[in-house]
């Protein structure tokens, strides 16, 4: 998909870490790959121990002092959280942890404990104060999950370290957070050239290929992690209002954006909105761009002057916005 001359990859954040660049810099790969996997130990809830287990086992007890980076984060998921009224709520852990979406034991879950579970996802329970850098959720149980930005902050500060070490055209790829340096040498007009998954596809069919430049690119899909149980596909992408899977028009939402940051954050917002209250959002914000792959079989893209789609799979009807 990518032409270029060393890859560079390893596991990480439980999928493949890969770095694509034109010239060797083995210096600046071993500087990104260690950063990488200080800041998963930070903030991954899937070990027993880091600065995020912290917070969540002290939960209703006391507050826990964190590194200023996980405090940043923290803080601007609160934000986001708070700010938009979409599926996007960085305290929703409890009910992460309750269906095991990806996960062995994945269940549907009572409606009793949906609702038990319900009462500890406000993040207007979450005290967060910048003189110490600390953090206290308020109530016993209370867990924040930070998957749904963690990637996209982290392909960010890979970028800065690249630069830092005079590196500044690649790709960077954190399993399906794709965040491309400047322009390519490979293709005459500069354009990384990056797949777009047909949903639900075993075989790594592409439904296209999205061409950028200096941009990332960010998928958000019902078949990235999911199960069916009685003929009904339950996904992990859950709503906050309800506590069971969002279900409406969208099979994923992409997003072309300048940072991979912007990308986790619009890609989990917008497929809660769904795509007439995200057309709206992004007629204000021209910076930003999305790809909607509705299950009609209708890709629709809006602020298309960001980037190009060259179609693959013709089972779908094209629009533009």
């Amino acid at each position: 998909m990518v032409n270029v001359n060393y890859e560079y990859t390893q596991h990480l954040m439980g999928t493949t870490v890969s770095l694509m660049l034109f010239e060797p810099n083995e210096t600046a790969v071993q500087a990104v790959f260690q950063t990488i996997k200080m800041l998963e130990d930070k903030l991954t809830v899937n070990r027993s121990s880091s600065e995020v287990m912290s917070i969540n086992l002290a939960a209703g007890h006391h507050p826990v002092i964190v590194s200023r980076s996980v405090f940043s984060l923290i803080e601007q998921a609160q934000k986001i959280s708070l700010y938009f009224n979409s599926c996007f709520n960085f305290a929703i852990g409890p009910l992460v942890k309750l269906w095991k979406i990806g996960f062995n034991g994945y269940q549907v879950p009572s409606a009793k404990l949906i609702r038990e579970k319900l009462l500890l996802i406000d993040p207007k329970n979450i005290e967060l104060d910048a003189n110490t850098y600390s953090v206290f959720l308020k109530k016993p149980g209370m867990e924040i999950d930070l998957g749904a930005i963690a990637k996209g902050y982290i392909a960010d500060v890979v970028k800065s370290i690249l630069h830092q070490h005079q590196v500044y055209k690649g790709i960077i790829n954190l399993g399906g957070n794709v965040l491309t340096l400047d322009s390519s040498l490979t293709d005459g007009n500069g354009y990384w050239h990056i797949g777009l998954r047909k949903p639900f596809s075993t075989n790594g069919k592409l439904s296209g290929i999205i061409k950028v430049k200096d941009k990332s690119v960010v998928t958000s899909g019902i078949y990235e992690r999911f199960f069916i149980q009685n003929d009904r596909l339950y996904h992990h992408l859950l709503n906050p209002q309800t506590g069971y899977p969002l279900n409406n028009e969208l099979e994923s939402v992409t997003i072309i954006s300048d940072s991979s940051l912007e990308g986790d954050i619009y890609s989990t917002v917008f497929y809660g909105w769904g795509v007439d209250k995200s057309r709206q959002y992004l007629q204000k914000h021209q910076n930003l761009s999305a790809i909607f792959l509705l299950k009609n079989k209708t890709a629709i893209l809006v602020n298309p002057e960001n980037f190009i789609f060259q179609q693959i799979d013709t089972q779908y009807q094209i629009k533009t916005d």
